[in-house]
């Protein structure tokens, strides 16, 4: 079910990305070519960037691609990272938290705030962070309470579906990884 999920994300993501192509291409060919353009498309862009990047923080959440400095982290016994990696986890519940909690009143209060150009509420920017932060909230819980030693948010996940795809993708020498 969740893969159906992130698989839906991904594909949204692609979408967005190449709707934000088409419009900004449009409106450059209208502009310099034309002296018009789509009134809109400047702002239709920036929500669609919005989404793609609240999206992605999520994503890459979930598959532990953030930035993660983990030198004294990994030289740690066991146990101790185990306990450090579910403290990790719990942080990132409580941010994740607060910026839906924080985007929600936002959205909330910019919802009537409807934009001249598109006609769209404001608050749409903002549910963005809802969304993610939702999204956030579900993966570092199902980190928080994975059974076994403690995986910290950057460490790789083991056996998943980017796992999967890393072993069947030859190497330059033409072997399979593994």
């Amino acid at each position: 079910m969740f893969r159906g999920v992130w698989r839906s994300i991904e594909w949204l993501i692609v979408a967005l990305m190449t709707a934000m192509m088409v419009l900004v291409f449009v409106n450059v060919v209208l502009r310099y070519g034309f002296s018009s353009g789509l009134r809109s498309g400047i702002e239709l862009s920036r929500l669609g960037f919005v989404w793609i990047v609240m999206l992605g923080a999520s994503l890459c959440l979930k598959d532990g691609e953030h930035l993660a400095v983990s030198e004294v982290f990994d030289r740690l016994p066991g146990p101790v990272r185990s306990i450090i990696a579910r403290l990790l986890w719990v942080v990132i519940l409580g941010g994740s938290v607060m910026l839906m909690m924080g985007c929600w009143k936002q959205t909330l209060a910019n919802w009537h705030n409807i934009s001249p150009l598109t006609g769209l509420p404001s608050g749409l920017f903002y549910l963005a962070g809802v969304v993610a932060g939702a999204l956030m909230s579900m993966t570092s819980l199902m980190g928080l309470l994975r059974p076994g030693p403690g995986r910290a948010p950057g460490e790789p996940a083991g056996e998943g579906p980017s796992q999967a795809v890393d072993e069947a993708t030859p190497s330059s020498n033409g072997e399979h990884r593994s």
